[in-house]
């Protein structure tokens, strides 16, 4: 192993062991309050699920990434490439609208004290849970077509183009797949 690729590793391990002591302690932390029976603020359970798919995001990309970095590149199969991508991408997703509901509510929550703000109060408190619900829907379905898209590196099919991602192969056969996410941006299963 190359010296470059053992601090990459080092790199990663460290990353992901901070990530995962952090989030498993805010889990703990909201697990324990649920327990004793203390009152949780709406935004609370926005964190939580924040935290779960931080978690997962964190777990599908972070520890693969980590265990190809130190030379283990063969140790998932295609079924284990595809679920791990498929599943980052759902964690990337929530997480992403997560934090994009937990800053619109908290910017809801801030506003001045008038009639209309109160209103729109009380309403977002009750579709907080239907935001959540709606959020990892949509994400699972739209990640849904991920896994064509990537393979495990034990598999040799042939393919027309191939993209080295550690330790699976990102496939992409069609010029029109190709142009599609050029145009969508950033969709590609990556």
């Amino acid at each position: 192993m190359a010296s470059r690729d053992l601090v990459i590793g080092v790199i990663f391990l460290t990353q992901t062991v901070f990530g995962i002591l952090g989030n498993f302690s805010l889990l703990y932390y909201y697990i324990f309050l649920s327990f004793t029976g203390c009152r949780l603020r709406p935004t609370d359970l926005i964190v939580k699920h924040l935290v779960a798919a931080n978690s997962l995001s964190l777990l599908c990309k972070g520890v693969p990434q980590m265990m190809a970095a130190f030379g283990w590149n063969n140790f998932p199969g295609d079924f284990g490439c595809k679920l791990l991508f498929y599943l980052h991408r759902i964690g990337r997703g929530v997480s992403i609208g997560s934090t994009c509901l937990l800053s619109a509510f908290q910017a809801i929550t801030i506003s001045p004290q008038n009639a209309r703000g109160t209103k729109l109060k009380r309403k977002a408190l009750k579709y907080i849970d239907f935001s959540i619900f709606l959020c990892w829907t949509v994400y699972m379905l739209v990640n849904i077509i991920c896994p064509i898209h990537v393979t495990g590196k034990r598999n040799n099919v042939s393919i027309s183009m191939r993209k080295d991602l550690q330790y699976c192969w990102g496939t992409t056969n069609n010029k029109i797949t190709q142009l599609l996410h050029a145009v969508f941006g950033n969709s590609k299963c990556k």
